[in-house]
């Protein structure tokens, strides 16, 4: 523990940690000190002057309070705890001066300026500046960038606080965007006028304190006071980044951040953030049925009926997708094995061990990647499987981990030590001598490719294996958002997918559009959008999105959220567990519950683990048994980062994206 250090803020003692900045003691003792360059989780550049405070018996002159520590403060002639002033004569002069500068070049457009309404110049002009300018020189003009089509610049507005520069420095760890120039002619550029190259890149448009840098797609459809915000979790990957859901009457407008310092501590990847052009484009809103080999609309009475028809006296199988809430995964599971069937969950194949949740989440939180001093990769692709924990792997390395790897080799904005790409590296990794390795903090995070083989049981048990020779932590990365929850609430069958649909002669598709169902079988499907399940359905039942309905998620760390309701379904569409139990009384097969809170009281019963939302509970370590190795190579579980899900696949705009990366990917760079 620190020796703490005695400071008096504006007349009150507090005790801090010597190692703190001034600003950070000024919001330890509930003291705001405006500031514009300052972000708590990116370095201090000290440019914009805005967070100044007096020194007593310091420099005749007011300090940058988040470039100065308290350690550098001197204490008085008798020894008298430092005096900090934050509201002085000095400092409120200062802070005027400071504001009446950076608004010399601002263009005054606050009436149609995106950023209106949610922009801290405009707040903090309000708060510290003052009414009037004594500078009538003309305003300077600044060349717009084209970062992309996420990103829109009005770079006129920028006050070089270089947040943005920072962040995809630091943080998203590209090199593309810097500041040429002093003095007036300062500008904040993209290398060669570069779009960015980043799934993180969104988050510049939440640090930039102006409108210099507005999200696109958003620009000018909504203003702040006229959104209804709903806190709730993401389903893009399975992270569970907690977000809030902004809505327009019954169109979500936009998804933004919440700061959650356990997952995604205050960022979210470009997938989550800008997909909701998706909700709005093919979506299921009617009930339909197959006749004469084409999809007629019908009412939920006929298709209910039609579908019971189906069911009664077959062997159904039922496929759990991976955006489905635990409870529909649970209330899918409940029908399904009424009827003497089966149901799966695992439907990419991946050789998760049922009733184990050592071996199909791990021991390792989210958290333990910033402490760790090693951080093992397995057959996993963190920047394109979960984009938001890469960046923490970057933090950590960027502190001094080391990063090593056996897998598909690419560009993860960091260094690592690449061991291969065989089934045999692994082995060589399981027979190394470990003993250096011992009592360092190691995780160890297996991907989903790495499973999905068929000896993914035995790469599995391999890697439990190294986990336990080096005493790490072990993480499995999860892709599908609805996987954990359904591996909780026992959406499985014993030999997987293969197993389950053996014989079947009805398959319940609970949006699983990831999977190919042969010839042969009835087929009914639930679910949001028209995509590939839709086509192969003989009965379509239009189910809720994430964003509307009352859902619990749990994360790849093994953590349940809640994601709540922020609109309601389009047209007829209904919420999946309300489905399944109407269903249910049509086959004459009642479940028993009539509410959503019956159901989460039946659900937490059979699965207690699922009562501890918001908390990681911990898991008690079994070790898969390691089989032979299989001797293909390492291939990652996803291929292209934008078009993972149906949600996904009807958005234009990342439809947009992943034709950009491709088209990135394959230009061939000319040797200059």
């Amino acid at each position: 523990m620190t020796d703490l250090r005695k400071i008096i803020i504006d007349d009150n003692e507090i005790e801090v940690d010597p190692a703190m900045t001034l600003i950070q003691a000024c919001e330890q003792a509930g003291i705001e000190i405006p500031r514009f360059c300052y972000h708590e989780r990116l370095s201090i550049a000290g440019n914009c002057r805005m967070c100044l405070v007096e020194v007593v018996g310091g420099p005749p002159k007011p300090a940058a309070s988040c470039a100065m520590q308290v350690r550098d403060l001197r204490p008085g002639k008798d020894g008298e705890p430092p005096v900090i002033k934050t509201n002085s004569p000095m400092v409120k002069k200062a802070r005027e001066g400071v504001m009446e500068f950076l608004l010399i070049n601002h263009p005054l457009d606050c009436p149609i300026c995106d950023q209106g309404g949610e922009c801290d110049l405009q707040d903090q002009a309000m708060a510290y500046g003052v009414d009037f300018s004594r500078f009538r020189e003309p305003k300077r003009a600044v060349d717009d960038l084209d970062l992309g089509p996420l990103v829109e610049t009005h770079m006129t507005r920028c006050i070089s606080c270089t947040r943005c520069v920072r962040f995809t420095t630091e943080v998203a760890g590209i090199s593309q965007m810097g500041q040429t120039g002093r003095g007036e002619d300062a500008e904040i550029t993209s290398y060669l006028n570069q779009t960015l190259d980043s799934n993180m890149q969104g988050n510049i448009i939440d640090l930039c304190p102006v409108g210099a840098l507005v999200s696109k797609p958003y620009a000018f459809t909504a203003r702040p006071w006229e959104l209804t915000k709903t806190e709730s979790v993401d389903v893009m990957d399975a992270l569970g980044s907690n977000i809030r859901v902004d809505t327009k009457g019954r169109e979500v407008m936009r998804f933004l951040p919440r700061n959650h310092d356990g997952i995604n501590e205050e960022w979210i990847s470009d997938k989550t953030r800008f997909v909701w052009d998706g909700l709005r484009r093919q979506r299921l809103d009617k009930p339909y049925v197959r006749e004469n080999g084409k999809l007629r609309p019908a009412t939920w009475g006929e298709a209910l009926s039609k579908a019971a028809a189906a069911m009664k006296g077959k062997k159904v199988a039922g496929l759990v997708g991976d955006l489905a809430p635990a409870e529909a995964a649970f209330a899918l599971k409940g029908l399904v094995e009424g009827l003497g069937g089966n149901v799966e969950c695992r439907t990419d194949g991946a050789k998760l061990p049922a009733g184990n949740r050592s071996g199909y989440v791990g021991t390792a939180s989210i958290e333990d990647v910033d402490t760790a001093a090693v951080i093992l990769l397995i057959g996993t692709n963190p920047r394109e499987e979960a984009p938001v924990l890469n960046a923490r792997i970057r933090k950590a390395w960027l502190n001094g981990a080391r990063v090593a790897m056996v897998g598909e080799a690419a560009d993860l904005t960091y260094d690592y030590t690449h061991y291969g790409n065989q089934r045999s590296d692994l082995q060589a990794l399981v027979e190394k001598d470990h003993k250096n390795a011992k009592g360092k903090d190691t995780v160890v995070i297996i991907g989903q490719g790495a499973l999905s083989e068929a000896d993914g049981s035995a790469v599995l048990g391999a890697t439990m294996k190294v986990a336990e020779l080096t005493e790490s932590k072990f993480m499995v990365l999860h892709t599908a958002a609805g996987r954990v929850g359904a591996m909780d609430v026992g959406a499985v069958t014993e030999g997987g997918m293969d197993a389950a649909l053996d014989g079947a002669e009805v398959v319940y598709n609970l949006g699983a559009d990831e999977v190919e169902i042969a010839d042969g079988p009835f087929v009914i499907y639930q679910g949001s959008h028209g995509d590939r399940g839709a086509h192969r359905a003989d009965i379509i039942l239009p189910g809720a999105a994430y964003t509307e309905e009352n859902g619990l998620f749990v994360n790849t760390e093994g953590r349940p959220q809640l994601a709540m309701r922020a609109s309601f379904p389009p047209g007829e569409a209904k919420e999946n567990w309300a489905i399944l139990r109407a269903l249910s009384a049509e086959l004459d097969a009642t479940l028993p519950y009539d509410s959503l809170a019956q159901l989460r009281r039946a659900l937490i019963e059979a699965a207690p683990v699922l009562k501890t939302v918001g908390a990681v509970p911990a898991n008690e370590w079994q070790a898969v048994e390691q089989g032979k190795l299989g001797d293909a190579s390492f291939r990652p579980a996803i291929r292209d980062f934008w078009l993972t899900n149906p949600i996904a696949r009807a958005s234009a705009l990342m439809a947009e994206l992943s034709a950009r990366a491709k088209a990135r990917a394959t230009t061939a760079v000319a040797a200059e």
